[in-house]
């Protein structure tokens, strides 16, 4: 409906994967876009935000972005102190949100706020006045990405912009189970063409007159890196089937995140050391996507709460709190 393409689960993760081979930047545009923009409306908006919005998103005509994460609260965002308060029927916000990706080109922003009875959502024209976006500069991970910070100063929204069905912090943090799900596969892609650009240069490099894929010890790094690779493609197929089959757990998306963003990771850095002096340059891939999966490992919930997450399923004990 709404002008998408109806596809499942493994579908969109096998695109996130390949965008994400790509650049990282790719596909958090795609994730932000899709998992957390128009998702956040679709489960939770009204049938008019969804007629009015979700066509428009779902074309690219227009873009969307996801204003949950503050500089002081990233992993706690119940703490957030962007407040939304009545005035008459109207809703007047206040605050600050950072790291907002796709801030400065979007149209239409998905705002968390705190209000008299907890935290809401509210939908913010970007051409609302009192309402800016400042991008972020100097970055050395996601260049490719439009990273902002959002400014609310008195933004004044109609009662029609609120979404009816987001009650409590579970409505955001729902929404980024969804987008750390094509992290899951995604993260595969840059972790794929690290190592084919380390094999085909392996197979190119001539070290002591022959090739240095001919060593043992390259090809023991190559080698380990393809188990890890399909070791994140099994649980990342396995995750998907089980979110189109009955709806994945939070913790069971935290585990595929966690493992597969790791292992990327720790490949891209592998592939970097085969490549030499020559892998610091922008002529090849892997320290690029290294420099951008650092940022990958840290946002929608870093390693460390990602980590918790999964020990308190195990345990039933909450130690990040």
């Amino acid at each position: 409906g709404y002008g998408c393409a109806g596809t499942n689960a493994v579908s969109y993760g096998l695109a996130c994967m390949e965008l994400e081979a790509g650049d990282s930047g790719f596909r958090s545009f795609v994730s932000v876009q899709g998992s957390l923009s128009m998702f956040s409306i679709y489960r939770y908006g009204s049938e008019e935000q969804k007629q009015h919005w979700l066509p428009r998103l779902a074309t690219g005509e227009a873009i969307g972005c996801f204003g949950l994460t503050e500089p002081d609260f990233g992993s706690n965002p119940a703490g957030m102190r962007t407040r939304a308060r009545r005035d008459g029927t109207d809703w007047v916000l206040n605050g600050t949100k950072m790291w907002i990706t796709n801030g400065n080109l979007a149209d239409v922003a998905t705002v968390w706020a705190h209000t008299d009875d907890g935290i809401r959502g509210f939908l913010v024209p970007t051409d609302t006045p009192g309402f800016t976006a400042n991008e972020i500069h100097r970055k050395l991970s996601l260049r490719a990405s439009i990273t902002s910070e959002l400014v609310l100063d008195n933004v004044r929204l109609p009662a029609s912009a609120q979404l009816p069905l987001a009650e409590g912090l579970s409505a955001p943090l729902s929404c980024l189970n969804e987008a750390r799900f094509g992290i899951v596969f995604g993260a595969l892609g840059a972790a794929r063409d690290s190592l084919q650009t380390a094999i085909d240069y392996a197979g190119s490099r001539e070290v002591f007159d022959k090739p240095l894929s001919s060593y043992q010890l390259t090809q023991e790094k190559l080698a380990n890196m393809t188990v890890e690779l399909g070791k994140g493609m099994l649980l990342a197929i396995h995750l998907g089937r089980i979110k189109d089959a009955e709806g994945a757990r939070p913790e069971q998306i935290s585990l595929g995140k966690l493992n597969n963003v790791r292992e990327a990771l720790a490949i891209a850095r592998e592939c970097r050391t085969l490549l030499g002096g020559s892998g610091i340059t922008l002529e090849y891939s892997p320290l690029r996507h290294a420099n951008n999966l650092e940022s990958v490992l840290t946002y929608e919930g870093t390693s460390e709460m990602h980590l918790l997450s999964i020990g308190k399923a195990l345990t039933g004990q909450a130690a990040f709190r």
